[in-house]
């Protein structure tokens, strides 16, 4: 038999659990899914962004096509999902909505171009995507989203909202594998999204050490000296070593995972793709969950005289359904004070119908009692006539 648990480790697991749910309630969660016949394409590329929001979406979604968005609106709720990432498709284009819950608001892009994960690791030589790096949430870096612009700030929000933020003196390098890339262009206006696998390795050392530091031997037969192992290969370009260079060499904060990814010293980070690839294009920004005034609109341009109009219709529209709401609202209370007026009728009328059947009851007993006495009567009647015929007392029978 095991050791039973102390009153301090039962005391020190209930409070980890207690912050593990602080931790897990308090970081975005989202839904990806799809409206509508999208093909197999388009499903291939929303599975693939189950996979680049992981682990904080839900991976087995299950979409019917009697589901409207308000059954998601409502499952997310309990579940505190905050983000939908919705694909739907037309004849002419592939469209992404990302929506704040539970008031929005919801950004529409086209997918200009996409490709899907499989594409990239195929045209890769190396590819590395294993399942440890989709354990934590990825990195999310932002480039030129900095410019002027209401859509554009609110895009950046958007973004930033989606995956959870980082506190930078309490972070674990050990949990950052992943990494998320949203460009804007201003010349195109167009955002350009990608995915990496992040590595990092030492710098600084020949190829010969770093197979010795991975427990590796390398190949001496070409070899003279033992230093030719150390040295070799330390002053090569940037082209020959990989491409590292002031770009992506850093000194470490803390002991990372790897081989000779030490405190304080340099080591490069690499980045591989591992897809999905977007681009995106702006469409419009709308105020609410799916509906509601359009605060932005990359197509359609309208004057202060045409938005006070279109603001003017709206508020008739919701004060002729607000009449509605009233007026139905009436007439269900005078169909429920009708349905008590004919209830107390009914009740009045059986109270009136026993009445009656207790007053004809009483009648016909009084009738029978009425009925006896001519009887007695006929009956004294006739033992008179007897007594004058015969002169004598009739027999009691």
């Amino acid at each position: 038999m095991g050791k039973s648990k102390t009153k301090n480790q039962k005391k020190a697991r209930v409070a980890a659990n207690h912050v593990a749910e602080e931790t897990y309630g308090s970081v975005p969660h989202s839904f990806v899914f799809h409206r509508g016949q999208i093909g197999k394409n388009v499903e291939e590329l929303m599975m693939d962004m189950r996979r680049v929001m992981e682990p904080y979406t839900a991976q087995s979604l299950k979409v019917r096509k009697k589901n409207v968005l308000k059954d998601f609106v409502t499952a997310a709720g309990p579940l505190g999902v905050t983000h939908f990432l919705v694909f739907t498709k037309t004849e002419n284009s592939v469209n992404l909505r990302l929506a704040r819950l539970p008031k929005g608001p919801t950004v529409h892009f086209q997918v200009t171009k996409y490709t899907l994960i499989k594409d990239v690791i195929s045209s890769l030589k190396r590819h590395r995507m294993h399942e440890q790096q989709f354990t934590h949430h990825p990195l999310l870096v932002l480039n030129n989203f900095g410019m002027e612009g209401m859509h554009i700030k609110l895009m950046a929000t958007m973004f930033q909202n989606m995956f959870p933020s980082i506190n930078v003196h309490k972070v674990n390098l050990n949990n950052i594998k992943r990494c998320v890339l949203v460009s804007y262009d201003p010349a195109s206006q167009e955002i350009e999204f990608r995915h990496y696998s992040l590595k990092v390795v030492p710098v600084g050392m020949s190829k010969g050490v770093k197979k010795l530091l991975q427990e590796k031997f390398p190949n001496m037969s070409k070899l003279e000296d033992i230093s030719d192992l150390l040295l070799k290969g330390v002053n090569l370009s940037e082209s020959e070593a990989e491409q590292d260079g002031e770009h992506n060499i850093t000194e470490l904060p803390q002991v990372y995972s790897g081989r000779g990814n030490m405190r304080a010293q340099q080591s490069a980070v690499r980045l591989t793709e591992i897809g999905p690839r977007m681009t995106l294009q702006l469409v419009k920004i709308v105020e609410g969950m799916g509906e509601g005034n359009v605060l932005y609109h990359s197509i359609m341009t309208k004057s202060e005289e045409e938005i006070r109009e279109i603001l003017k219709r709206k508020e008739a529209r919701l004060q002729e359904k607000a009449e509605r709401r009233r007026m139905q609202e009436q007439n269900i209370a005078f169909k429920d004070e009708k349905r008590e007026e004919n209830n107390t009728l009914k009740g009045m009328k059986r109270k009136w119908q026993k009445e009656e059947a207790a007053s004809d009851d009483s009648e016909v007993e009084d009738t029978g009692m009425q009925e006896d006495q001519p009887e007695a009567e006929e009956s004294e009647d006739e033992a008179e006539y007897y007594r004058q015929a015969v002169w004598e007392e009739p027999d009691e029978d």
